[in-house]
Order: C-alpha cells, then structure tokens, then sequence
C-alpha cells in the first residue's frame, strides 16, 4: 500500500476503485460518472485496486513498472494464469494444478472419423432438447472460397456443442455457388467431403430452430427467454456465411485457437467461456441494464447529494458500461 501521508481531504476525494486522487470532490463525482467502476472489474487480491481489464491486473502485478508491494506477495503466492491471491505456497501448488485448462483427450477425434465415415452428422431434435433457462453452445465454421480468386468465404463445415463439450451438430456443407479455394492448408477439407453434404439451407434452418430454442426470433427477449446463448470466434462473420440473424445480446465473443477441427474450436472457446463465468461476483440488481443504472445513479441532478457521499459510498452504486458473462450463470440459477 501506499505509505505517503494523505490529507483528509485528499482521502475523501481517492476513488475507491482505481485509487485516482482529486483535489476537489466534483472531480471525483464526475470520474466515478464517466468510468464506470463496478464489481465486475479485475481487482487485485493485494491492494483491492480495480483494473480495466486482465492485461492491466497483469501489468500491475508483473508489468514492467508493477506495483512493489504487490508484485513481491504476488511472486510467492499469486497465480500466473488466472491472477489470484492464494493463503500460502502449499495452496498455490494445489490450486496451479487445477487451474490451466487441460487438452483435448483426444485432439481432432472427431475431424479423422469424418474422413473415415464413422462419424455421421447428427440430427438437432430441438423438440427433446429444449429447457426453461438459457443453455450455452458454442459454434465453429471453417470456410472454404468462393468467386473466381478464391476470396469470398463460403461455410464448408460448421460445429455446435454444448457446455459438456458433447456434439449437438456437425457436419459438412454443401455452398450455394461452386467452390474454387478448398483451403486445406488452413480447413482440411477436400472437395469429396462437400459431393453429398448437407444444403447450406438446411443447416442453417436446423442451427436457426436450435439456437431460437422455440421462441420466434423477433420475440426473443433480453433476460428469462429460452434461446440459448451462442459463444465463438468472430461469430459476425460465420453467422454471416450461414445466413443466420441473431440478437446481439445472446452472442459472446472469445478466442481461436486456430487448428484445424471446428470441434476443438468449439470446445476451446467453450472451457474459456466457463471460466469467465464462473468468477464470484457479488450479486447486482439486474431489473434494468447497468449502463442505465449507472446513469440514473450519476444523474446531473443529484450532482449535490452525490458529492455528500464518501467514495466507498460512490462505488457502491456505480456500474459496469458492458456486460460480464458471470451474470449468465446468476440468470440460470433465478428462479
């Protein structure tokens, strides 16, 4: 911690979150305006400092300029994968073998049964697989090209599994236009696999009735509907190449890891996506969205009320401007 001494009234106007200081209060009122601080933000398990974000906390501890204090406790006893703060060296042993994610048992399984035809594409029975709360799956396409140099991305294999990294869907997919850059280098596939494949019609009409789970998809709602949400890699675009619409706020983003499989896509967006949800955030009134919360909490007209308050007491109203994926397992668990 910093051990300068600090004036009263220099403390009072210290943001209690990222620890700014400013010589007058309407200056911290409106910093905790314009920030967005909540509970939801990377805090650092030494000094409580919040953080913008992962790579921030990760500077702050081990950065080229860290913190002192907090980089010589984090060396003992902090984890370097997830940021952590554990009791004693004997913990951190523990803890450092559950934390990383594991590999796939069996990498690409799935993509060397396909070219044996062991592996036939299954069919989605929404009928039997729908549930009252929002399941999560994860999405996958490789694409092949289309056009006369290859450059316009066609789907040429699409994935869907759900959160115990089973399959729901997988198959191979037959594009509207012919192909002309099978990409094998990058996707694996050969222009016998797509002879027979499924229509790009039916795969997307099937995917479409899962993911809409019942619901029509202009009455799908913002919170207690039964779609379910969709995670992947830059799922604007594969969306795009399967011609399936989807509300934005059901969708979550994450990272590639770039091999060939979409399965092994699947799943390794899918662990990551877990992980992020499963951070223990202090439950937060969610009847409206945090962004208008926040707003209506920092309204201009409350400016002298708020100014009354300590910083403890501004943090403790101010909220997050973005959505954290650990409000998707709070949702599921609502009754």
């Amino acid at each position: 911690m910093d051990t300068r001494i600090e004036s009263s009234e220099s403390l009072r106007n210290k943001c209690s979150a990222c620890f700014r200081q400013y010589n007058k209060v309407e200056h911290l009122v409106e910093h905790m305006r314009i920030s967005y601080h909540s509970v939801h933000e990377p805090m650092c398990g030494i000094c409580k400092k919040h953080c913008r974000s992962f790579d921030s906390l990760r500077d702050h501890l081990t950065g080229p300029l860290p913190k002192v204090e907090c980089a010589k406790i984090f060396s003992a006893r902090g984890c370097n994968l997830c940021l952590s703060i554990l009791d004693n060296p004997n913990a951190l042993r523990i803890h450092r073998a559950t934390c990383q994610l594991s590999h796939l048992a069996s990498p690409g399984l799935v993509y060397q049964l396909s070219r044996l035809s062991i592996y036939s594409p299954s069919e989605i029975e929404t009928s039997s697989m729908r549930s009252q709360g929002p399941q999560v799956v994860a999405l996958g396409c490789k694409m092949v090209g289309g056009g006369s140099d290859g450059s316009l991305d066609l789907c040429g294999w699409v994935c869907v599994i759900g959160e115990d990294e089973k399959i729901i869907f997988h198959t191979y997919v037959k594009p509207q236009i012919p192909v002309t850059n099978y990409r094998y280098e990058m996707t694996g596939i050969r222009a016998e696999y797509l002879n027979d494949a499924m229509p790009l019609k039916e795969v997307q009409r099937k995917i479409q009735d899962f993911l809409c789970n019942g619901e029509a998809l202009w009455k799908i709602r913002m919170k207690g509907g039964k779609a379910r949400i969709l995670i992947g890699h830059g799922l604007d675009r594969d969306l795009d190449c399967l011609g399936i619409e989807y509300p934005a706020h059901l969708i979550r983003y994450d990272i590639r890891i770039g091999i060939q499989d979409p399965y092994d896509d699947c799943v390794a967006t899918m662990r990551l996506y877990a992980r992020m949800r499963s951070q223990a955030h202090p439950m937060e009134d969610l009847s409206a969205s945090s962004e208008t919360q926040h707003r209506s909490n920092f309204a201009a007209w409350k400016q002298k009320e708020l100014e009354k308050m300590t910083s403890d007491s501004l943090l403790e109203i101010s909220r997050s401007d973005y959505y954290c994926w650990c409000l998707d397992s709070k949702q599921v668990m609502a009754p």
